[in-house]
């Protein structure tokens, strides 16, 4: 099982490890250390490693070069720049107490000596401070690769090269065949399950190694997201044609394909022509806990924050990004003053965080703001189950609009109240089931209405998980025997009934 992140903070795959060791594979999780460190643990029946990954290949070909042509002054890429720079104040500053000691010594002759250069050093900094200030407008320009020439060399490749053209968009993507592959290939696996479109590559090319070699490798793909539909996470321009190109190349050498959502599996099937319609499993949490004692307290969602059970709570559980929307969430706490807001996030003091903490000081409200750890993926909903109100104000992203997103499924499960965004699959599936409002996405004065709202009268919105089968389907218990029953037809075998080897995803 492959994946590119540390897998702590992964509830999906750490989920589908554990379930696939407790039905009776032999799982060998394998992820990205956030150093350069590598690690290993148990999960359950599961092996974790997380590989060291070198990225060298991460700065494109032409960013090793120098721009004759472009910027003719820039120093060449690398330290000399800032090295120039350094060494010529340097060199001042050593002038200037030659200067002060000439002056005590109260030889003019000696200082008139020093005139040249003097002089020759002022000139000289003026050269290394304009070559250097081309040296870092050419690496902006090469950043941003929006110039005429830069869009005409991005369309060269892809016309010319197709699919493949990853290859010189993108080079980085071979850093992790390089460090993913080897281990791939020593573990000699009958099944390799590819976590997103970054991995699918990796995973596909050890399917044909090992076709190489005379084994047969099942591939198992599961797409995460739309990938033409993101916004995407790396902001330079070639990032994304690359990713497209890549999923593209290998899309064909899955002999399954999952995903989140009936409607992402349909707009994957036409998108790369797959034959069969993907199997869709779904985000959905661990709704069983150990009956003998053995479960881990649970941290206690009021008491971090330091409030009492009266005072109104909203929660928002998942990765932060402007394209997310928590910033409604801030912007609204002057219309909703007596409620305090709570972020569980994976990166507390990054720096979309740190903006919103700012903001919220801004508007006197930083006291009602609370940001705070991951718990493990098995207590998530019993964690959040303390608040009042479960919040998704994502944005209107093509990729947000097509599925019900992790988060929902763990509100649904803590029986929370819902505020939602707009977006059309899960504000649809709200406004149906009655589990709490819809807004107009980053619209603060609908958001205001929503949650106000909610917090007038939760248990009207609480009464619709009393309907019999609503959270049924929505288990990772239910979403496991789907995954086991796509390793089953994949890798031939005489295998117990699944009821019989499927358990709880606990810790």
């Amino acid at each position: 099982m492959l994946v590119e992140n540390g897998v702590k903070g992964d509830s999906r795959v750490q989920k589908e490890a554990w379930s696939a060791a407790a039905a009776g594979w032999d799982v060998v999780l394998l992820g990205k250390s956030p150093d350069k460190k590598g690690r290993s643990w148990r999960l359950g029946g599961a092996r974790v490693r997380l590989l060291t990954v070198p990225t060298p290949l991460h700065r494109r070909r032409h960013e090793y070069r120098r721009a004759v042509l472009r910027a003719p002054l820039a120093y060449p890429p690398g330290p000399l720049a800032e090295y120039r720079k350094q060494r010529m104040k340097a060199w001042r500053a050593e002038l200037n107490l030659r200067v002060i000691e000439t002056g005590r010594s109260g030889s003019a002759l000696a200082r008139t000596r020093l005139l040249p250069t003097r002089l020759l050093s002022r000139g000289m900094g003026k050269w290394v401070r304009l070559r250097a200030r081309q040296t870092a407008a050419l690496e902006v320009r090469r950043k941003d690769m929006d110039t005429p020439l830069d869009r005409f060399t991005t369309a060269f490749w892809v016309r010319v090269m197709g699919e493949r053209a990853w290859r010189r968009l993108d080079p980085g993507l071979w850093d992790l065949e390089l460090a993913y592959g080897k281990v791939i290939d020593r573990l000699e696996p009958d099944l390799i399950h590819a976590n997103d479109f970054r991995m699918l590559g990796v995973g596909a090319r050890a399917k044909l190694r090992a076709e190489a070699r005379g084994r047969t490798v099942k591939l198992v793909w599961d797409a995460h997201e739309y990938l033409p539909g993101i916004k995407p996470w790396n902001p330079h321009p070639r990032w994304h044609v690359a990713q497209c190109a890549h999923e593209r190349e290998h899309a064909k050498y899955a002999d399954a394909v999952t995903t989140v959502s009936a409607t992402l599996a349909q707009m994957l099937a036409e998108h790369h022509g797959l034959g069969n319609l993907p199997e869709v499993v779904l985000n959905a949490p661990d709704a069983l806990t150990p009956d003998d004692g053995s479960a881990e307290p649970v941290p206690d969602l009021r008491e971090l924050c330091g409030i009492g059970p009266e005072v109104p709570l909203a929660v928002y559980s998942g990765s932060a990004a402007p394209q997310r929307g928590l910033d409604i969430m801030i912007e609204a706490l002057p219309q909703l003053p007596s409620t305090h807001a709570a972020f569980v996030v994976p990166r507390g003091n990054s720096p979309y965080m740190q903006a919103l903490r700012a903001r919220a000081a801004e508007l006197g409200a930083a006291d009602r703001v609370h940001v705070l750890p991951y718990v493990p993926h098995d207590q998530v909903v019993r964690h959040l189950a303390a608040a009042d109100v479960g919040v998704i104000p994502i944005h209107h992203w093509p990729n947000h609009e097509i599925a019900l997103i992790t988060k929902f499924f763990e509100y649904s499960h803590a029986r929370l109240p819902l505020v939602v965004s707009d977006v059309r699959t899960m504000g649809g599936t709200v406004a149906a089931t009655g589990q709490g409002e819809v807004f107009t996405a980053e619209d603060v004065a609908d958001y205001v209405r929503a949650v106000t709202a909610v917090l007038a009268d939760p248990q009207r919105y609480r009464a619709a998980y009393d309907r019999p089968g609503m959270l049924a389907e929505w288990t990772w218990q239910a979403q496991a025997a789907v995954l086991d029953g796509v390793y089953s037809r994949l890798v031939e075998g005489v295998r117990a009934p699944v009821g019989e080897r499927m358990a709880p995803v606990t810790s």
